[in-house]
């Protein structure tokens, strides 16, 4: 049998070199290399893309949208790690352990979109919730998210890895002071909320890993569930998952935002008592919260097991 060629669209990103880093190592595929002077050239890009039997693109949104519009055949399947299509008709949301039958949804599609990093961790805990009819859609939702500082790309990896930076650099950093992050539709859309959560994005001087959290009065959820509670509703959930899993921390002292950095796994943590309740979702911006994820729907895609060529070992 043939190995299925891949090719990505925007290799020299932080997001494309970490996928291509995981697909590098592989030996059942065929990574289709563009020549570097070529690489923002269209003839040969639309090339490329027409080419292979998975595309990924890592790109900015307007450039994904460009990239869709290149492949002129119905054979090339895709996966935009923009935001471009997240919420688009036509498109599947890759985010496997939200669907019953992964491989049938997922599995099956032309488009898959992979998700936004504080979108996964967001949606890892208020989705399910939903889903079960325990989070009312009407909840107003708050979510606070804390990430490293590889999420916001190669200029802002440069601005703190600089050897003279600026001081406010030192220390976390409020974004999104808007309230319209652009993962904000997804995050809606795809829990299935009547309104967006208040979400507060933070950036921190260290390199990789997120601490997505959102917070829960008891007494609003269907059934008044405790703390523990919701604990094993979601370790319930989540029950036979390979790269998802969910821990009681009670009274834990600390969670650190780094803990799954360098994995593909994600954890989530429920913390609190009987009236009030938070749900940490601990993964790395750049694994389950992007490339990693990426990879996982590839896997699917081509019916493999969804865990080939990931992270699965000890937080490092």
């Amino acid at each position: 049998m043939s190995r299925p060629i891949v090719y990505i669209d925007g290799k020299e990103g932080t997001t494309g070199l970490q996928i291509y880093e995981r697909l590098g190592r592989r030996d059942d595929i065929q990574l289709l290399l563009i020549d570097e002077d070529k690489r923002k050239d269209t003839a040969a890009r639309k090339e490329c893309l027409n080419a292979a039997d998975i595309v990924f693109l890592c790109l900015p949104d307007a450039a994904a949208k460009e990239a869709v519009s290149l492949i002129d055949n119905d054979r090339t399947r895709v996966i935009d790690a923009s935001t471009a299509h997240r919420t688009a008709k036509g498109w599947v949301y890759g985010f496997p352990e939200l669907y019953k039958k992964p491989y049938e949804v997922i599995g099956t599609a032309k488009r898959v979109a992979n998700p936004g990093c504080h979108a996964t961790g967001f949606l890892s805990s208020a989705a399910p919730l939903v889903s079960m009819r325990i989070l009312p859609k009407d909840y107003p939702l708050t979510c606070f998210s804390l990430t490293g500082y590889s999420g916001g790309g190669k200029k802002m990896i440069a601005a703190y890895e600089a050897e003279e930076k600026g001081k406010d650099l030192y220390s976390p950093r409020i974004y999104g002071t808007s309230l319209r992050h652009k993962h904000l539709p997804e995050m809606q859309k795809i829990a299935g909320l009547d309104q967006p959560p208040v979400f507060c994005p933070v950036v921190d001087d260290y390199y990789k890993g997120m601490a997505t959290t959102i917070m829960l009065y008891d007494r609003y959820l269907v059934g008044q569930p405790t703390a523990e509670e919701v604990y094993h509703i979601l370790s319930a959930y989540y029950a036979g998952q390979k790269l998802v899993s969910v821990r009681w921390g009670g009274d834990a002292p600390m969670l650190a935002a780094n803990t799954m950095a360098g994995t593909d796994k994600l954890e989530l943590v429920v913390c609190g008592h009987e009236d009030q309740t938070i749900v940490t979702a601990l993964f790395d911006n750049l694994g389950k919260g992007a490339s990693g994820a990426a990879v996982q729907n590839m896997n699917i895609m081509l019916g493999l097991d969804e865990t080939t060529g990931l992270d699965l070992g000890e937080q490092k």
